[in-house]
């Protein structure tokens, strides 16, 4: 009787959850949640934390427009992304393109971009948000994914001015506001914030209703030693809400670097039987000459 050699490698059926799981994780969700204790924020409380020029939602400009930011062309950010129970099991890179008119508008194309591989199992998330970066609003949104358990293929054309979107697909529907985003594009709109401590921000900014409102915790301040080098970081905790990835509520936690920079160093994300998963900074192209960075 032949016996199957033993590996520390997890069996089938568990390597394809642990996949699908992270595509929960990495697929950057909407980032809602319920109010914290003692009431809720009104989303108008939050904006005057962010730079004025950013708060004017009916203002017009082009890409190029000098605007407080901390993100600008040209900049990448690569990860490697470790389930505590398998390990490493792929890379995360997050890059912005442009500009690009989208109907007389310039903007800034955001890009995401995560393989996995455990085992023979294989998955992929690409992510693409065209933002005008003055207004942060999103004008075009665009997701490919796919692993061995589904694939999912998104197209949106949003048009902030009449607040509505239209889905390639034939959905459509109304926007809570004129300076939409969606879920790659939050991302980099919570890097503008004011980060005070024992703060929570309540937004009505994805583009779908259902999706709404959005929550964002600062919880305080810790060092992060990644490849990269070591971080004086914010804690952000945000509590996602997505019906088609997520039964209940999902937690995840990003360390952002503490200076004008805001880079998010590590994401972290707690799942049931795999433990924690973690997207850690590797490498990043952010000359401080190419950007305006705001006073913290």
């Amino acid at each position: 009787m032949r016996t199957r050699p033993t590996t520390d490698r997890p069996p089938f059926g568990v390597r394809t959850h642990v996949v699908a799981a992270l595509l929960a994780l990495l697929a950057l969700p909407a980032l809602c949640g319920p109010a914290p204790a003692g009431g809720q924020p009104a989303a108008e409380a939050v904006r005057p934390a962010l730079p004025a020029v950013l708060a004017g939602a009916g203002a017009r400009a082009r890409a190029d427009t000098p605007v407080a930011r901390p993100f600008f062309l040209g900049e990448r950010l690569e990860y490697r992304v470790r389930v505590a129970k398998v390990g490493n099991v792929g890379r995360v890179a997050m890059w912005v393109e442009g500009p690009v008119d989208v109907r007389g508008t310039e903007t800034y194309l955001l890009r995401f971009d995560f393989k996995a591989r455990v085992g023979p199992v294989k998955a992929e998330d690409r992510t693409w948000s065209w933002i005008d970066p003055l207004r942060m609003a999103v004008h075009r949104f665009k997701k490919h994914e796919r692993h061995p358990l589904s694939r999912h293929d998104e197209e949106v054309e949003l048009f902030p001015s009449e607040q509505r979107w239209q889905a390639a697909s034939g959905e459509s529907g109304a926007s809570p506001e004129n300076a939409p985003l969606d879920e790659l594009s939050f991302m980099y709109f919570i890097r503008t914030l004011a980060f005070t401590p024992d703060t929570v921000y309540r937004f009505d900014r994805h583009f779908d209703a259902a999706r709404n409102p959005t929550t964002v915790r600062v919880l305080g301040r810790e060092t992060v030693a990644t490849r990269a080098g070591e971080f004086r970081t914010v804690l952000l905790e945000m509590r996602v809400k997505d019906p088609r990835r997520y039964r209940g509520e999902g937690v995840i936690r990003i360390n952002v670097s503490d200076d004008g920079r805001r880079i998010p160093v590590r994401i972290r994300s707690s799942m049931p039987v795999l433990g924690s998963a973690v997207m850690t900074l590797e490498s990043y192209t952010h000359p401080p000459q190419q950007h305006a960075a705001a006073p913290l």
